[in-house]
This record gives structure tokens, C-alpha cells and sequence, in this order.
């Protein structure tokens, strides 16, 4: 019975010494992470960190990130649908289309970003006095993609053909969004 008990001793020391010397370190959950955080169907999230010894840089650089973060989502979902939109079309002049509508999200996305929500703000300071802040939005998909549409209807530099064919493509995303529910 000692000897089980010994043995019990030393394999609980050894896992114990394993799980806490990791050899890529110990895992640490940070504000804003799962699946309420991440983008879906129906939203575009994005999360940002910053870290400054000045409040308001670090909440700048949080805040600047969860952005940009959307920015690039927004970005890489209009190209998707733009080249998906393209390959089952016969469009005439197809990467002018393509520029166009990228140039009309650039433009959308680097001036504001329609209904956007901050799902939260956390802060923290450190004992060397740093701060650290993360920083957590939203925007709906069907609302970006309205948006946008009401910015293709008011841009100049668009033929009525390239118009017609961007409102398309969103008037498609919007119903996707919609029918996932409200």
C-alpha cells in the first residue's frame, strides 16, 4: 500500500511538473475571445488590443485595430463575392467592374464604417505601468451592404451599367443576410 501510494506520488508530481512547463508557455485567455467575437453569417466582428503607458494610446491602438480588422473582413468578403458574381456573369470589361466596386469599398471603409457597434471596452494596468485595452465591435452585414449600395448610388465616377451590376451583387448579399434572421 505504501509503495502504490509512493508511486501515485510521483506520477502526480510528474504530470503536474509536465502541464506546467510547456514548452511553448502557458496559454492565456484575453478579453473577447469565442464565438460571440467572431465573425458569422450575420455580422462582421472584429477585436483589437493595444498597449501603451498612455490610457489614451492604448485605447487609440485598440480601437484602431478592431477597425481595421473589419476593414480587411469587409474587404476580402466584397472580393470574394465580386470574383464569385464575375465567373457566373458574362460581364464586359470585368476587372474595371472589379476595381470599381474595390475602389467604392476603399473609399467606404477609410472614411467610416456604417453601424458600427462596440460589442465592449476593457482596460487594465499593469504593476510597470502599462495599459492595456482591448476593444470588441460589430457591424451587421446587412447594413454595411446597404450602405454601400446608398454610396454606389451616389458615386459619380460609376457608369450606370457598373451601377446597376454593383447594386446586384449587394442587393444579393443583403437577402443572404436577411434571411438569416433579424
Amino acid at each position: 500500500m505504501k509503495r502504490i501510494i509512493t508511486l501515485l506520488g510521483i506520477a502526480t508530481y510528474l504530470l503536474i511538473g509536465c502541464i506546467s512547463s510547456s514548452p511553448i508557455g502557458q496559454k492565456v485567455k484575453e478579453p473577447f475571445t469565442g464565438n460571440k467575437y467572431e465573425s458569422n453569417e450575420r455580422y462582421f466582428r472584429g477585436v483589437g488590443k493595444g498597449e501603451s503607458k498612455d490610457q489614451n494610446i492604448s485605447e487609440n491602438k485598440a480601437d484602431l485595430q478592431a477597425k481595421k480588422e473589419l476593414a480587411q473582413q469587409l474587404s476580402t468578403n466584397i472580393k470574394a463575392v465580386t470574383d464569385q458574381y464575375l465567373s457566373e456573369t458574362a460581364v464586359d470589361q470585368r476587372s474595371e467592374l472589379n476595381d470599381k466596386f474595390e475602389s467604392l469599398v476603399r473609399e467606404v471603409t477609410n472614411t467610416s464604417l456604417a453601424d458600427l457597434r462596440k460589442m465592449g471596452q476593457e482596460q487594465y494596468l499593469n504593476k510597470e505601468g502599462v495599459y492595456t485595452t482591448y476593444i470588441a465591435y460589430e457591424i451587421h452585414k446587412k447594413d454595411m451592404f446597404r450602405f454601400l449600395k446608398r454610396q454606389a448610388k451616389a458615386n459619380q465616377k460609376l457608369t450606370e451599367l457598373q451601377r446597376k451590376q454593383i447594386e446586384e451583387i449587394l442587393d444579393e448579399e443583403i437577402k443572404k443576410a436577411e434571411s438569416l434572421g433579424q
